[in-house]
């Protein structure tokens, strides 16, 4: 997929949550809810030379994913202490997957009443 068309994805997927906002950190795109909960490396960062992201996520997710698919999960750096997930975006994608992903980070970050906007409109 090209690089673009994972940008576009992922902004439809960020923007779709209540109060989510988009700007660019370090040169690349970024979401915020109230926090920042995602960011896209989409041509690496650091010692991450392929597309990934950073994102928030629940207690314990972290650990329990890079211990057990090492391969398509990591600690990224200076976030990684505070439970961050780097997930890799250079196999085979699962957009049901990312959704999830993607919500997990929102839901790490935003506020109650945000959370409770979510939920509501699911309803």
């Amino acid at each position: 997929m090209p690089i673009g068309d994972f940008e576009k994805r992922f902004r439809s997927i960020c923007l779709g949550y209540p109060g989510t906002t988009e700007r660019l950190s370090h040169g690349t795109p970024t979401f915020f809810a109230g926090k920042q909960f995602l960011t896209l490396w989409l041509d690496g960062h650091h010692d991450h030379q392929f597309p990934h992201l950073w994102c928030a996520a629940p207690p314990g997710a972290q650990e329990e994913l890079v211990s057990t698919e090492p391969s398509r999960f990591f600690r990224p750096p200076y976030v990684g202490s505070r439970g961050w997930l780097g997930v890799r975006l250079d196999g085979t994608i699962d957009w049901n997957e990312m959704q999830g992903i993607c919500e997990e980070a929102f839901r790490a970050v935003a506020s109650r009443k945000l959370i409770k906007v979510l939920d509501e409109s699911r309803a």
